[in-house]
């Protein structure tokens, strides 16, 4: 399991990567006609920070798990970034757009995915 824990985690590294820069330097046009629809109806300090955390979580899927220095934050930081996707998943659904809550529940399950297989690794 822990090559299949190894994969996520990367696809997971790769996806919220490019969601966390994408968010913190362009603009909501540009955010919204990329597809980042869910942005909408929240203020640009709020997205930027919410990139911010990705970016910082990305590090906590990684860094923790590689090191072998505090690993608990790997399993951390995905909860966090699946509490990111219940709240994108949310946006989405108010938005009426069932594809990019689709979108967002596998990844929310591809979070809970590792946060279960580190936390288990843990003990």
């Amino acid at each position: 399991m822990n090559v299949a824990a190894w994969i996520v985690t990367g696809l997971l590294v790769v996806v919220f990567t490019l969601s966390g820069v994408a968010k913190s330097t362009m603009s909501r046009d540009r955010l919204i006609a990329t597809g980042q629809t869910g942005i909408a109806p929240f203020p640009m300090p709020l997205v930027r920070a919410v990139a911010l955390c990705e970016l910082l979580a990305v590090v906590g899927l990684l860094a923790p798990w590689l090191t072998d220095t505090a690993r608990f934050l790997t399993p951390t930081a995905a909860v966090g970034l699946g509490i990111v996707m219940m709240g994108a998943a949310t946006s989405h659904a108010s938005l009426k757009e069932p594809g990019p809550v689709a979108a967002n529940v596998l990844l929310l399950s591809a979070c809970a995915f590792v946060a279960a297989e580190r936390f288990a690794a843990l003990n």
